[in-house]
């Protein structure tokens, strides 16, 4: 497991390794209650480790302790999004 980080004030979660960025998922406040998923990276050296799962899973644990909404409009988000069920509370219809 990673230590996933929010910046609020950029609007992103992270994962980093030795201070380089290993994977990014940025969002769009929409409004206070709804935060739109814009893009997903994770670089090729850190792929296949299920980073990007880290940070979905951290900005839904966000969402629930905040009463946000995700619509997620990135390909990776929106994929997991459709897959995994444990996530529909959070999901903005």
């Amino acid at each position: 497991m990673h230590k996933v980080e929010h910046e609020p004030s950029n609007k992103r979660f992270l994962i980093q390794d030795s201070g380089d960025i290993a994977a990014v998922m940025t969002y769009v406040i929409s409004s206070p209650e709804l935060y739109i998923i814009d893009h997903t990276l994770v670089e090729n050296a850190y792929r296949g480790q299920g980073l990007g799962d880290e940070l979905i899973k951290a900005m839904v644990e966000y969402a629930r302790e905040n009463g946000i909404k995700i619509l997620p409009l990135c390909p990776f988000a929106k994929g997991r999004f459709e897959r995994i069920s444990e996530y529909a509370d959070v999901l903005h219809q």
